[in-house]
């Protein structure tokens, strides 16, 4: 994987070169691994190739190696699209500007690692609605997963996991399918998964995946006793006093689940 680069790395580089050092121990792979790089008034240089410094390095931006120099990890199409760095190393993305993923107090990554254990994937077959950048997937095959069937719907959003260094590689156990999860899983078989992962975008971008229509498909394909855990968050709870958790939890109890709220979400498991 080509390097990646923060502000804060940047800066770490060019604090390097102002002090004299000829080289600097530093991360560019958002802290899954560190590396040693050589600095000079020019560039700085890794693994036998020399990169340039950046004219214009921003913050809450990653960039990656293009093959000829440093773009932002971002894409407009319909949204804009954007992989952004947290402090914990494995980075979030926004779609225009909203944040996908919890950052302020425990690392996406970890969050996902403890969403994941509430669905006990080792030897079931799971269902990943919304794979987004994958932090779900990856806790499924480190938790002994049979097959994690993974759905998600933004070409945009795939072309960040080729950059992320935390995303798991798709193959094998991990089947990643770029698609419509509301229309795909009318095609899975009743009762043909262990346990569900349901982290939609928010209800004002995808409604119907809050819909009782989705949440009776979703019991329709979840085994007896299978666990599905379902990220609500609180949005627009202060301003406009709805209650998405709740909203969410009397849908569910009506296709057939047993609910408890559970962290930022609702934790269900099938009659």
């Amino acid at each position: 994987m080509k390097p990646l680069l923060t502000l804060q790395v940047h800066e770490r580089m060019r604090a390097a070169l102002h002090a004299g050092a000829p080289n600097l121990e530093c991360s560019l792979d958002l802290d899954r691994s560190t590396t040693v790089v050589e600095v000079n008034d020019s560039g700085w240089s890794h693994g036998g190739d020399h990169f340039p410094w950046l004219e214009n390095c921003k913050d809450r931006t990653i960039y990656y190696w293009d093959g000829s120099g440093f773009r932002p990890a971002s894409r407009f199409t319909r949204s804009l699209i954007k992989l952004v760095p947290t402090q914990w190393g494995p980075p979030t993305f926004e779609i225009d500007g909203i944040k996908m993923l919890p950052t302020a107090k425990v690392s996406p990554y970890a969050d996902a690692e403890r969403k994941v254990s509430w669905v006990q994937p080792r030897g079931k077959v799971i269902l990943d609605t919304c794979g987004g950048l994958g932090y779900f997937a990856a806790w499924c095959l480190k938790g002994g997963a049979a097959q994690v069937l993974s759905y998600e719907k933004n070409p945009d959003v795939l072309w960040l996991r080729t950059l992320n260094p935390w995303s798991p590689q798709p193959g094998g156990v991990l089947q990643l399918t770029q698609c419509d999860v509301a229309v795909q899983i009318e095609s899975l078989r009743e009762g043909s998964v262990g346990g569900i992962l349901h982290d939609p975008p928010r209800f004002g971008i995808a409604g119907e995946l809050y819909s009782q229509r989705f949440y009776d498909q979703l019991a329709r394909v979840l085994v007896r006793k299978g666990k599905l855990f379902h990220y609500t968050g609180t949005p627009n709870k202060l301003t406009s006093g709805r209650d998405v958790p709740a909203e969410v939890a009397a849908r569910l109890r009506q296709a057939g689940f047993v609910t408890e709220l559970r962290g930022d979400g609702v934790l269900a498991t099938r009659k």
